[in-house]
C-alpha cells in the first residue's frame, strides 16, 4: 500500500520510547508473542500454562484452540498483547490432516467428495470438540494431497472456528462409509507459519540461557514484539506528542499525523505507530485519507485499544471534550 507523507519535517526524540527491536527481554514479555509448536496430548490451555510457568509470568494467553490430538501452530500472547486475542482468534487457519477409511479409498470418489467441501460449508462441531457446540457455516478450501490405500492426506484452508473432525465425518457421509481423522496439524494461523514455531523444550532452553548465562540471543529469536500481531493493518504514523496524548485517552488530531496509508475510508481499522515503529493503538478512522491531506485541524481517528504505556511520551494536548 502506498504511504502519503504529511509532515516531512517530523522527528522523534531519543529521550522517549525506543524501537521494538531495542526493547529488553522484560519489556518484550510485557507486550509480546511466541509461536509454539503444540505437541500431541495436552490441550491449548495446558500448553499455554506450561509456557507461562517456564517464562515465570502470571498470565499467558493463546490465540486459537487446538484439540489434544492436534499439533502445530499455537500463538501465545503475553502482557498487553493478550488484548489482541480476539484478532488472533479470527485469523484464517491452514491444516494438514490424515484421513483413514475402513477399506482402500476410491481416489476419484474422494476427489469428488472433497470438491463439495469447498466454499461456504455447513459446519457443526463434533461432541468431543474442545469448544462449545455451535451450528454455523464456514468458508473453506480443501485439497487432496495424497492417497495411500486406506489413508489420505488433505490440506484445509478455512475461516476461524472450522471443525476439521466434522469435515472428515461429512466426507464419510458423501462416500457412504466412515472416515476417521487420524492426524491433524495446524500449519498456519494468519501470517504465522510452522517456520515461526519453537517447541516447549526450545523455549525452556532459551529461558535458561537468558536467566542463568545472560545470553539473550535465543530469547530474541523466540519473542516477537506486539507490533508483529498487527502488521497486516493499514498504518498511520504519528508524532511523539500525539502518541503521548493518545496513550492518555485522546483522539488522533490532524497536527499529529506524520504519514498515512492511501485510500483509507471512514470506519477503517488502522494501527497507529510512532516514528520509531512502536504500536500506540488500534484505532478507527473518522475520515478518509484524501480529506486528511486537506485538513489543518480536527480529529482523524479515535483509539479502540491503546497499548503504549502512558508514561512513554509526554502528551502534547489535552483530551478533547465529549
Amino acid at each position: 500500500m502506498f504511504v502519503i507523507t504529511i509532515d516531512n519535517d517530523a522527528k522523534t526524540s531519543n529521550a522517549h520510547g525506543c524501537s521494538p527491536s531495542e526493547r529488553t527481554i522484560e519489556e518484550l514479555l510485557e507486550a509480546g508473542m511466541i509461536v509454539i509448536d503444540k505437541p500431541q496430548g495436552p490441550n491449548s490451555h495446558q500448553v499455554s500454562a506450561w509456557a507461562r510457568d517456564i517464562l515465570g509470568l502470571e498470565k499467558l494467553g493463546h490465540g486459537g484452540t487446538l484439540d489434544p490430538f492436534a499439533t502445530g501452530v499455537l500463538v501465545l500472547l503475553s502482557g498487553r498483547s493478550m488484548r489482541l486475542a480476539k484478532k488472533v482468534l479470527s485469523h484464517d487457519k491452514t491444516y494438514v490432516g490424515v484421513l483413514r477409511a475402513p477399506n482402500k479409498f476410491d481416489e476419484q470418489a474422494l476427489e469428488r467428495a472433497i470438491a463439495q467441501m469447498c466454499g461456504q460449508v455447513y459446519n457443526v462441531p463434533p461432541e468431543i470438540s474442545a469448544v462449545k457446540i455451535q451450528v454455523r457455516s464456514r468458508k473453506m478450501e480443501t485439497v487432496l494431497l495424497e492417497v495411500d490405500g486406506r489413508d489420505a492426506a488433505i490440506q484445509v484452508t478455512c475461516e476461524a472456528g472450522t471443525y476439521i473432525r466434522t469435515l472428515a465425518r461429512d466426507l464419510g457421509l458423501l462416500l457412504g462409509h466412515p472416515v476417521e481423522l487420524k492426524e491433524l496439524r495446524r500449519t498456519q494461523s494468519g501470517r504465522f507459519m510452522e517456520s515461526h514455531c519453537v517447541t516447549l523444550q526450545e523455549l525452556k532452553d532459551a529461558v535458561w540461557l537468558w536467566r542463568e548465562k545472560g545470553q539473550e540471543q535465543a530469547m530474541r529469536k523466540i519473542l516477537a514484539p506486539i507490533e508483529s500481531l498487527v502488521s497486516d493493518l493499514p498504518t498511520v504514523i504519528v508524532k511523539d506528542g500525539a502518541a503521548g496524548a493518545i496513550a492518555h485517552g485522546a483522539p488522533l488530531m490532524r497536527p499529529g499525523v506524520v504519514a498515512i496509508d492511501e485510500d483509507l475510508e471512514r470506519g477503517d481499522s488502522v494501527r497507529l505507530l510512532t516514528l520509531k515503529g512502536e504500536l500506540v493503538s488500534m484505532a478507527s478512522m473518522l475520515t478518509r485519507t484524501e480529506m486528511i491531506t486537506e485538513m489543518d485541524s480536527g480529529e482523524v481517528a479515535r483509539p479502540d485499544l491503546v497499548f503504549l504505556p502512558p508514561e512513554t511520551y509526554p502528551k502534547a494536548w489535552k483530551k478533547s471534550p465529549e
